[in-house]
């Protein structure tokens, strides 16, 4: 208390001498500042408008939890900006929160500190170097100035936090372990008066959030997003609302695909021990404590590097498998071209909300990693469920999605995603290798077997726009004559033989000719695409030798997608096995055979059956009653 007490008279007296601050003609004392609304939408106000005015300052959280082991509750380390009025006029507002690993510097990211993908699938890897050690930065008390222009001016406070283990933040890092929700809790619970937090990491001086409602919203990018939905997953009172911006929502489907190692794009080699390794800079005392706990026995022991299956360690890290509390209204955001951070990411989390029954929007575009929601669209978001003004927001369309060629802040709002009118429609093979083969409405049996042959040498781009080649099985649908929108997520049921007792499988779903930027109607000649272990054909947990030469079978789900392909385009499927940019470089030579007649592509097209035959020009007798439209599915969670 004796801090507030402080502040107040410190910073009150101050203002009333120096600063010609409006008064009030009946009382002589200043104008109270609030926040101010328009059309449902938090207004900028001037007088929190002036940064050199703000109030910063920072302090530890204590948590729940020990996860260094040194016999202390870890504390997180806070900074928080805020009004000036919020002490001279005990003004109380709402907070906005984000929490990183990154705000205190990370480690060297690169191949030499990566694990070498040059090896055989389901083999013991050659070890990896070891990645130097973290240097600290920053000075307090400030974390981070992210977010403060933005949100402060509108009405909100500002609060940042480092993550379990990095910066001035005790503990250890454990990339998606409990301590990562459990911390982001700590700090909410601060904020609502059921925490408590201190001036110093070990003293107990302790500090208020005197100046808080008590209402909190989180948003972030990337892991930043992460954090937020991992804090809601806990069910803490107080956080009302997230916007997680291309959240990693499992880490299993971040390093792996359907059995099979699979690394993020752009960050071929990098698995979960890396990450650790990125952001571990936290207390130089605690880290050879942390590294051999969390990295070299939790990490070594629990990712398995050589099989690729899916187990316990990563269940743990499945923020769909904790969502049971989750009660914050969640607006997702994501790009259909995230290959870093795949967009079935948020696609799964906004299904499963929407189950729920809590308030979900999604916005999506169709560019790479990160990219806002418009502030139009977050600031209805907070207004509506952090100062509780009724803008209608959550009767809005749950859709946004940015159509191609349209600017990022222009979504085209849908009443669901997927699009309700997208009904499944089944293609199916025709041979046609090395060149191209067909994708056709009817099933015509007796289309017999196709091979292609493994080099890792070539990348999917190569293989795709190859008119002749071994290394890939491609089959395209007619050129269209309409354009066709696909809304949803595309499911591949393929047969194949091996003749190697493991391999890669890679499929690409393109759109053909190849337009490398020339034809602005394509956002991306990539529409989604998909990998998996053959190993894995009965279960992610268990995967089976291959018997070289025998036929096997599996389904698998590959992005979700919402694009329209314009016409003058074919759709096309690529078959191939190592994916360079993706999957382990295995030595070339291995073949894949694919049985035509057992292996069939699922697209969601809006219209259904209808809207490709007429993109077809087809005729709509062609195909019997397997094709016909059926009720809107879901995607599948994984």
């Amino acid at each position: 208390m004796h801090h507030k007490l402080f502040g107040l008279i410190a910073t009150r007296f101050w203002f009333a001498l120096v600063l010609n601050t409006p008064l009030s003609a009946d009382s002589g004392k200043p104008d109270p500042a609030l926040p101010v609304f328009k059309d449902g939408e938090a207004q900028v106000v001037e007088r929190f408008n002036d940064p050199d005015m703000w109030i910063r300052h920072d302090l530890w959280v204590e948590t729940e939890f020990d996860s260094d082991q040194d016999g202390k509750l870890d504390r997180m380390h806070v900074d928080v900006t805020r009004p000036r009025q919020t002490d001279t006029e005990d003004l109380k507002l709402p907070v906005i929160y984000v929490s990183s690993p990154y705000f205190a510097g990370t480690g060297p990211s690169g191949k030499e500190y990566f694990w070498d993908p040059r090896h055989e699938v389901g083999a013991v890897p050659p070890a990896r170097k070891e990645t130097p050690a973290v240097e600290r930065k920053g000075e307090r008390p400030i974390i981070s100035k992210s977010h403060v222009k933005t949100w402060v001016p509108l009405g909100y406070i500002v609060v940042h936090s480092s993550s379990p283990g990095t910066g001035l933040s005790q503990g250890c890092p454990t990339v998606g372990g409990d301590n990562e929700s459990l911390a982001p809790k700590a700090v909410i619970q601060w904020l609502t008066g059921n925490a408590t937090g201190y001036t110093t990491p070990d003293g107990q001086d302790r500090v208020e959030a005197y100046w808080s409602t008590g209402k909190v919203g989180m948003t972030g990018t990337s892991y930043n997003g992460t954090l937020p939905l991992a804090a809601a997953t806990t069910g803490v009172e107080g956080l009302e609302a997230i916007i997680p911006i291309a959240p990693n929502t499992s880490y299993y489907h971040y390093y792996r695909s359907n059995g099979l190692i699979r690394h993020p794009g752009g960050y071929i080699g990098e698995d979960i021990d890396c990450l650790y390794d990125f952001i571990h800079s936290g207390n130089p005392e605690r880290r050879e404590h942390c590294d051999c706990e969390v990295r070299n026995k939790q990490m070594a022991e629990g990712f398995d590097r050589v099989t690729g299956d899916y187990n316990d360690f990563w269940a743990g890290r499945d923020y769909l498998n904790d969502l049971g509390p989750m009660k914050a209204a969640t607006l997702m955001a994501h790009a259909f071209n995230d290959w870093n951070v795949q967009p079935e990411h948020s696609v799964r989390i906004y299904q499963a909300l929407k189950e729920k029954g809590v308030p979900v929007q999604a916005y999506f575009h169709q560019g790479g990693h990160g990219g806002t929601p418009p502030l139009k669209q977050m600031n209805r978001w907070f207004t509506r469920y952090l100062h509780g003004i009724r803008n209608d927001v959550e009767n809005e369309p749950r859709a946004w999605i940015v159509r191609e060629g349209d600017d990022q802040d222009k979504p085209t709002p849908y009443y669901d995603y997927p699009n309700p009118a997208a009904g499944p429609v089944t293609l199916h093979l025709n041979p046609g290798a090395p060149r191209h083969g067909s994708l056709t409405l009817k099933a015509a049996p007796g289309q017999g077997t196709e091979t292609l042959t493994d080099n890792f040498s070539f990348n999917g781009e190569a293989l795709a726009q190859a008119e002749w080649t071994e290394h890939r099985l491609m089959y395209t649908t007619p050129t269209l004559n309409e354009p066709v929108h696909l809304s949803g997520t595309a499911r591949i049921t393929i047969r194949l033989a091996s003749s190697k007792p493991a391999a890669n499988l890679s499929v690409w779903i393109v759109s053909l000719p190849w337009s490398n930027g020339k034809d602005t109607r394509i956002t991306e000649n990539i529409i989604t695409r998909g990998w998996a272990d053959p190993q894995n054909h009965r279960s992610l947990r268990e995967s089976d030798p291959l018997v070289p030469g025998r036929f096997y079978e599996m389904t698998f789900d590959l992005q979700p997608d919402d694009q329209i392909i314009p016409k003058r385009q074919q759709i096309g499927l690529m078959i191939f096995s190592s994916d360079r940019d993706f999957t382990l470089w295995p030595d070339p030579g291995t073949q894949l055979t694919i049985d035509l007649d057992a292996t069939t592509l699922t697209l969601p097209v809006v219209g259904g059956i209808d809207a490709l035959q007429q993109a077809f020009c087809q005729d709509t007798t062609e195909t019997g009653g397997e094709n016909a439209v059926t009720s809107h599915q879901e995607p599948s969670e994984n």
